[in-house]
Formats: C-alpha cells, structure tokens, sequence
C-alpha cells in the first residue's frame, strides 16, 4: 500500500522542477502519483532545463532500480533480457495510456514498469 507523505514528496519534487514555472506544472494524479502529463513534461524541459533534467534522472533510475530488485529478490519472475530504459523507450510507455484518457489521471510508473518487464521478456517463474 503506498504511503501517502511519499506520494505527496514525489510529485513536490517534479513540480519544483519545473522552476520558475512551476504555477504551470502538470497535476499529478487523483490519487498523487506521479502522471504522465507531469513525465512527459519534464522529458520536454529536460534538454534545456538542468534541474527538471536531475529530477527526470532521479525518478527514472528510481523506477529502474526498483525493478530490477524486485526481480533479483524473488519477485516471482524470469527475465531474457537485461533491463534498460531511455527517453523514447519512457515515451512509447507513457503513450500506451490510450486515446481520451487525461495524461493529468493516469498514473506513468506502473506504465513504464510494465513496459520495461515487457521488453526484458520477463515471465513468472513456474510454481509462483
């Protein structure tokens, strides 16, 4: 079950990437995950803005290792490929949220961790 406070530490630390502009920063999700409007926003400003590039780093090596110790921890799969993630690798993920749903409610984790299991040709192990 996620902890409230650091849901709400998260999406503080995305929207004060965006610097100045942050009156104008995307919403994180109802339920305060990190959305995919707000990804997708920092993959924009990354190039010309350092900080909302060390954030966009942070949260994506974040994510990145998690799985990766879930998976080597016994997280009840196998995987044929090693994991790896880049920005179009986040962008074809965050795209996957379907058409008429607002990038500002969907959630963009579990869509690049889906994502970067896929592409590592993880399955659950047997007896799991």
């Amino acid at each position: 079950m996620p902890i409230p406070g650091r849901l709400f530490n998260a999406s503080m630390l995305v929207a004060v990437a965006m610097g100045p502009g942050a009156a104008s920063a995307e919403p994180t999700t109802p339920g305060g995950a990190i959305s995919v409007a707000q990804v997708n926003q920092m993959l924009d400003q990354a190039p010309t803005n350092g900080i909302a590039r060390q954030v966009l780093t942070a949260y994506l090596a974040g994510v990145g290792e998690t799985v990766g110790v879930m998976i080597a921890t016994g997280g009840g799969a196998t995987c044929q490929q090693p994991f790896s993630l880049t920005a179009q690798d986040v962008r074809a993920a965050l795209g996957t949220a379907g058409n008429g749903l607002q990038a500002g409610a969907v959630a963009a984790t579990p869509l690049i961790v889906h994502d970067m299991l896929n592409r590592a040709q993880c399955s659950r192990r047997q007896g799991d």
